[in-house]
């Protein structure tokens, strides 16, 4: 701590030493600082708030019927793009600094320096934007200011519209590709049902198709058997009439249940084959029963002798019975063929059948997905237009000015009264300095340990400073000359810093 002290005091002996120096310097550079302070030009700051509201009542009434623009980071982009160099040209241009810059190399500076002066703050929350610029011009700091006002409010609309058309513009082009796909796929559609219409299924698959037939078919077959059984029925009850004796030697019991018998075997053979068990007893129950009526026949024809009995009122009945039957089977048997022919036709169909409803279903899938893709285009390009529009009302973005941009009255720089403290203080730390610096250039040892520790050599004696009267008053005339000088320089500091505040 001590050798700590003793180097302190060994470097304030030194700079006292050359205490004049350090004062000359201190004079110096506190002159010339002061003058270059006060020399400098005023700056004057022209400055402009403006409130961005973004809270429309559009949002919530379009909210999914089109797409609303992000407001706020549109603001937000625009504020950090507001500094870019066209719209830094276009200041100049609109305030006629443009004209000042002779060069290429100039007119660069002047971008430079503009875009150094301007500042835009925002509070963020409350969207609250601050345009400020600087310039020794009071009338142009504030029509840069109005400039960069007018910049900032007609960018909101322009480049949002500009999006908007060149999106519709895209969407127009591509509808109308898909409408040129859309009517060839509806061409080759419509082509290929005309081509194949009499192959095409009706209703369901080839499958469902082949079976209505197959049952269409089936149930014509029974009907014209039944039509069959009935007129071979009466047919045998006309031979019986006319060949007995007019007394019934034929029973209608029996006819009828060989009749329900042969119903009821046709039924059977739809279900069952011939080798089944109940087709086999009705079939032998049928023979017995036909066999039993052919007896019955033939036991009552020798006792016939009535030759009138042929044309009786029955037997005409009977006749005319017998001739709707054959009608009804000859129907019946149209109907049969038709259906034959029908089923035929489909079976036929069906080899062909699978690969036409691949190639319609493959034609059917193209077209729908055209349509659906044309029809989404257009539901998207007027979902555009009117996100343009939205984008283009001024009812989304209002821009209120808050504080317009005046004529600054005093100027706001540069901080003289700083700098004039910067440069008194800068001066005597110049002077310490220099005095520091010239007590370690030419050192001197003011007492016996520094000169011992310098030269490692034992000291044998010193002789003091006997100092006489005149040299005493020197010395004070010195202190006092020294002590003034440094008076001087604080009085002339508090005189300039007088000066500024009552200046400005």
């Amino acid at each position: 701590m001590e050798e700590t002290i003793n180097q302190l005091l060994f470097l304030v002996k030194g700079v006292w030493k050359y205490r004049w120096h350090a004062v000359i310097v201190a004079w110096v550079i506190a002159i010339a600082g002061w003058v270059r302070v006060y020399t400098l030009p005023d700056n004057y700051q022209a400055s402009a708030r403006v409130f961005v509201d973004t809270q429309s009542i559009l949002k919530p009434l379009l909210a999914g019927m089109t797409t609303i623009p992000n407001v706020e980071q549109q603001v937000s982009i625009m504020s950090r793009t507001l500094l870019s160099r066209p719209n830094i040209e276009k200041v100049m241009r609109m305030v006629d600094l443009d004209i000042k810059a002779k060069t290429p190399k100039e007119h660069e500076e002047l971008v430079n320096d503009v875009m150094s002066q301007i500042r835009i703050g925002t509070t963020g929350r409350d969207d609250i934007y601050t345009l400020t610029y600087n310039d020794p011009n009071p009338k142009l700091a504030k029509d840069v200011v109005q400039s960069l006002l007018t910049i900032f409010v007609e960018s909101s609309v322009g480049d949002k519209k500009n999006d908007s058309e060149k999106a519709v513009q895209f969407l127009d082009d591509q509808i109308k590709v898909y409408e040129g796909k859309l009517v060839t796929a509806e061409n080759a559609l419509k082509d290929f049902k005309i081509k194949h219409s009499g192959s095409l299924p009706s209703g369901g698959d080839y499958g469902t198709q082949v079976q209505g037939a197959a049952d269409a078919l089936n149930q014509a077959k029974l009907d014209l058997r039944e039509a069959e059984r009935s007129r071979d029925a009466i047919q045998q009850q006309i031979n019986g009439n006319g060949s007995g004796n007019g007394a019934g030697s034929v029973d209608p019991e029996l006819d009828a249940r060989i009749l329900a018998l042969h119903k009821n075997l046709d039924t059977l053979r739809l279900q069952y084959t011939e080798q089944h068990p109940d087709i086999v007893s009705t079939k032998r129950l049928i023979a017995q029963l036909e066999a039993q009526r052919r007896e019955e026949a033939k036991s009552g024809k020798s006792g016939s002798t009535d030759r009138g009995a042929g044309y009786s009122p029955m037997l005409q009945q009977l006749k005319v019975a017998l001739s709707n039957a054959e009608a009804r089977v000859a129907a019946m048997q149209a109907r049969v063929d038709e259906y034959m022919a029908r089923y035929d036709r489909v079976r036929a169909q069906t080899v062909n059948g699978p690969e036409l409803e691949t190639q319609l279903a493959q034609l059917n899938r193209d077209y729908q997905v055209n349509k659906d893709n044309y029809e989404k285009l257009v539901a998207r390009r007027e979902a555009a237009k009117l996100s343009g529009d939205l984008s283009a009302t001024p009812d989304m973005i209002k821009f209120r000015v808050i504080d317009p941009p005046i004529v600054p009255l005093r100027p706001a720089g540069p901080d003289r009264l700083r700098l004039a403290s910067l440069v008194f203080a800068g001066a005597l730390i110049a002077g310490i300095a220099v005095a520091l610096l010239l007590s370690q250039l030419r050192p001197t040892y003011l007492n016996q340990q520094s000169l011992r520790e310098s030269t490692g050599l034992p000291i044998l004696g010193s002789v003091s400073m006997n100092w006489t009267n005149l040299e005493r008053d020197k010395r004070k005339r010195s202190l006092y000359a020294f002590g003034a000088s440094l008076v001087v320089l604080v009085t002339l500091y508090a005189g300039y810093m007088t000066r500024i505040l009552l200046g400005s």
